[in-house]
């Protein structure tokens, strides 16, 4: 019997592979015929006695590899979608034809046609795209990467490797929503223009939660992090009494200026300039001619729009927010129309951020930020920023979901102080502001003395200027001295600095890839230096300020051991310079030359090492206890 063409008495044409008899085995799906010559296809293929051939794509049950998986279209109702989106560039259009045709003296019915067509031709135009768009669009998902092709004129193939994911993040506008569909952006972690992302735009919200698990499942499926975490509780979610921390930021005071300035222009483009000056007038001359009652209401009307559309942004941005911990990953759901999801895995997790703008400060509230590989740029029009775990908060809320994050686990351990820089940081800071001052009054006497004015007691006017700016400057050099601390706690690295936005980050120290040790002139007279730990993750790189040189370096030798001690020398007494080159390095990601549980003088490493306590409460002290280094 030929190996090719082995047939039972049926008259089935078997496979080498799969040749059976006519007790009714599965036929392979690319040889087997039936005795009239119809074709089994890989779905259908059935014997005489209907047992089905093995599926294209399926794990076969004899051991051998699965199929890669086949190509797939994105989702057609992508058509609707952006037929209903384009009626936001029929409008304008409408509005334009109007105002051109009726001073041109068109009838009514030419003007109702005319607006018309536009409205079919835009419409039809958009649908058009998206039609050719989705035929030209093709992904697939293997075991070993996720593919894309696209492009209607210029053929576009990107493909990313199942194992470089490090974030899903899914998103669906209120019109995607009501269609049952999702925009998925798949990450990688690269800091490129091009090729950091896979956006599939849309898949069906089944589809898209599907691909989600299935890209982070891997691995991290079977890691068991976050032991004392109950799994069914979220580690955060949505109070609505955080929303009075809402209006406490800088578009609160400049919002409403901002929207009346971008429809001032919008009215212009679409030719209702004179309209909107026509509005206007009767308010300008009430205002000239009641100025200090005017004052106070445009300020009063300024804040109190600028603080409803702060609250309406919240709303919208942190509705529904939910943050919870799911086997290897953290998982964020927010939006009220808009709904966004990203997931993260902890693995990639390089630490966490606590931001506390002036305004948010007074008001006793923080931010918390994820240090991360992978995520992504700010979309346009996003008014949060991409790594945000969570909205305004409570400080205390935030200090403690930013813990549980960073030791991955709910327990509360002891709090670690922060070692205060020395006074010449301090002293830096205030020369600094005395010097800014100087050169505002220097400034101001110059134009007093210079320009003719009209009235003898106007140029007091000017000296308002560094009147003003000499209290601002020294709350900010005493406030900014103040905010300086560093400290080794456990498996992080935490620092802090910052007046007007005090940042507290606290950096994982097995993420460390580099150093860099910078020293200006003026540091180098007062014996500081700024250390910078470099990382694939977040900014790229967190600074220590105005640190003094030698704990500088020790800090940095027990942050990573065995990453800076080529560089430098030990020595018997003498304070330590700088290391012979201002830069080290190490591969991203890669594990340190020498253990990484924590330094011998800092806090034990494990579940208890937590994030620096809250700074009101951050002691003078010293924590750095090496022997002083000089270099080689």
């Amino acid at each position: 019997m030929d190996d090719t063409q082995a047939q039972t008495g049926t008259g089935h044409a078997l496979d080498d592979t799969r040749a059976r008899t006519a007790t009714g085995h599965a036929l392979d799906d690319t040889r087997a015929h039936t005795a009239t010559g119809r074709t089994v296809n890989d779905t259908q293929a059935h014997t005489a006695t209907g047992r089905t051939a093995t599926k294209a794509g399926q794990q076969p049950s004899d051991g051998r590899s699965a199929e890669e998986g086949d190509w797939r279209a994105l989702a057609g109702r992508s058509v609707a979608a952006s037929a209903v989106k384009s009626l936001a560039l029929v409008a304008p259009a409408v509005i334009g034809l109007v105002r051109l045709f009726t001073g041109a003296g068109w009838p009514t019915w030419g003007l109702v046609t005319a607006c018309a067509a536009a409205a079919v031709l835009i419409v039809g135009g958009v649908a058009a795209y998206d039609v050719a768009r989705l035929r030209s669009t093709r992904w697939r998902l293997t075991g070993e990467r996720l593919e894309l092709r696209s492009g209607i004129v210029v053929r576009r193939a990107l493909a990313i490797p199942r194992d470089r994911v490090r974030s899903v993040d899914l998103r669906a506008d209120p019109v995607l929503r009501l269609l049952g569909l999702t925009v998925v952006k798949v990450g990688t972690g690269e800091r490129t223009a091009d090729g950091d992302e896979l956006t599939l735009d849309p898949l069906t919200r089944h589809d898209a939660e599907t691909l989600r698990r299935t890209l982070l499942r891997g691995a991290a499926a079977d890691e068991q992090s976050g032991e004392g975490v109950d799994r069914d509780a979220p580690l955060a979610e949505l109070r609505w009494s955080w929303v009075r921390y809402a209006p406490l930021t800088v578009w609160t005071f400049a919002g409403a200026a901002v929207v009346l300035g971008v429809a001032y222009k919008a009215a212009e483009r679409l030719g209702l300039k004179d309209l909107a000056e026509q509005a206007a007038a009767p308010v300008w001359d009430w205002v000239t001619a009641h100025p200090l009652p005017a004052v106070v209401l445009v300020l009063t009307a300024n804040v109190t729009v600028g603080a409803l559309g702060a609250v309406l942004l919240f709303a919208e941005s942190w509705g529904r927010y939910r943050l919870d911990r799911e086997p290897g990953r953290l998982r964020l759901r927010r939006g009220l129309l808009t709904a966004r999801s990203l997931t993260l895995e902890e693995r990639r997790l390089r630490g966490v951020e606590i931001s506390e703008p002036l305004l948010l400060r007074m008001g006793g509230g923080a931010r918390v930020k994820a240090i991360a590989t992978g995520i992504g740029k700010t979309a346009d029009g996003e008014n949060e920023d991409v790594g945000a775990l969570a909205p305004p908060l409570p400080r205390p809320l935030a200090w403690r979901l930013a813990g549980i994050i960073a030791r991955g686990n709910a327990r509360t351990g002891p709090e670690t102080a922060l070692v205060r820089h020395p006074p010449a940081a301090r002293r830096r800071r205030v020369v600094r502001a005395v010097a800014a001052v100087v050169v505002l009054a220097a400034m101001a006497a110059v134009v007093s003395r210079s320009v003719p004015w009209p009235q003898p007691w106007m140029w007091a006017w000017v000296w308002a200027v560094p009147a003003v700016a000499a209290p601002v400057a020294w709350w900010g050099a005493v406030t900014g001295a103040r905010s300086l601390g560093h400290a080794l706690a456990g498996r992080h690295l935490v620092t802090r600095h910052g007046a007007v936005v005090r940042r507290t980050v606290a950096l994982e120290r097995a993420g460390i890839s580099g150093w860099t040790i910078t020293e200006s002139f003026f540091q180098r007279r007062a014996g500081l230096v700024t250390v910078s730990a470099t990382t694939a993750a977040g900014d790229g790189h967190y600074d220590v300020l105005d640190v003094g040189r030698g704990d500088g370096l020790e800090l940095a030798a027990q942050a990573a051991p065995g990453l800076l001690e080529p560089f430098l020398v030990r020595a018997t007494d003498g304070p330590p310079s700088r290391p012979t080159d201002g830069r080290t390095s190490r591969p991203p990601d890669g594990p340190p030359d020498g253990p990484t549980d924590g330094p011998a003088d800092g806090p034990a490493d494990g579940p208890d090492a937590g994030l620096p306590r809250d700074p009101r409460a951050s002691p003078p002290h010293r924590q750095h206890a090496a022997p002083p280094r000089e270099p080689r």
